[in-house]
């Protein structure tokens, strides 16, 4: 696969070891001719230029990238790097990071970025991963915030502990595809049995997180939801909708 990095600082040059180590074709551009001698990167390709001119992105042969990542630190950048490599040259892939969450929202296929990669936010996450348990946690943002990938850890208390996968209704627009039980991963059947401690890990789409969550939550809280009766009969009348916090986009570019 032929990647193009743009940004050849501490994300782009780990983005492009980690790349090198699986075979891959890499192509770093950045600004500052030193970055090559200091990056210990070997096997990558180099281009000292501006990615934001078209007769850099001309001279990479952005059409021939299977991916373009725009990794700078600058937000301003990173948009205008993806849009060009959608529009003028039909990369089929673009991979934006996003350095100031204010302007997550301005992260998708209008700026002609696939998948926006929210530094800050995918840090809270893992902190959030790492200690909560009994909520859902989102994990990652996927197509340009339509859906995303959440975990859930399995409180010990909760009601979902010895059910099968295939008894639970789950939400139609969440998928459950994977369980990480005792640091190994299980790829989910019908017939697997839920036990504590199991991490969930589910793609869905964002409007169907509020109704896992509270499916989930009403688990975690001793609380048998409505189609855990084999007859089909709601014995608790639990509500299961949620409460979800709104932010409004900001109308500015957050610098």
């Amino acid at each position: 696969m032929k990647v193009v990095i743009v940004g050849a600082g501490s994300v782009g040059s780990s983005i492009a070891r980690e790349l090198l180590s699986h075979k891959h074709e890499i192509l770093l551009i950045d600004l500052k001719p030193e970055v090559i001698g200091r990056s210990g990167l070997r096997g990558a390709r180099w281009l000292v230029g501006d990615a934001c001119e078209l007769s850099t992105l001309q001279n990479a042969k952005m059409e021939d990238a299977d991916v373009v990542v725009s990794a700078t630190g600058d937000d301003k950048v990173n948009l205008v790097v993806s849009l060009l490599a959608k529009t003028e040259f039909g990369v089929g892939r673009t991979v934006g990071r996003v350095n100031n969450p204010k302007n997550d929202w301005m992260f998708n296929d209008s700026w002609g970025v696939d998948v926006a990669v929210n530094t800050p936010q995918l840090m809270t996450a893992l902190v959030e991963e790492a200690v909560e348990i009994g909520d859902l946690v989102r994990l990652l943002t996927l197509q340009t915030g339509v859906s995303s990938i959440v975990e859930f850890t399995v409180p010990h208390d909760s009601h979902v502990i010895g059910r099968t996968v295939g008894t639970i209704e789950w939400p139609e627009d969440s998928t459950l595809v994977a369980i990480l039980r005792d640091h190994a991963p299980i790829t989910p059947s019908r017939d697997d049995v839920i036990d504590g401690g199991d991490e969930l890990f589910f793609v869905t789409t964002i409007a169907a997180e509020d109704e896992l969550r509270a499916l989930l939550s009403a688990e975690s809280a001793g609380t048998e939801p409505a189609d855990a009766d084999p007859d089909g009969a709601d014995r608790t009348g639990a509500d299961r909708t949620g409460a979800t916090g709104q932010h409004a986009p900001e109308d500015g570019f957050d610098g």
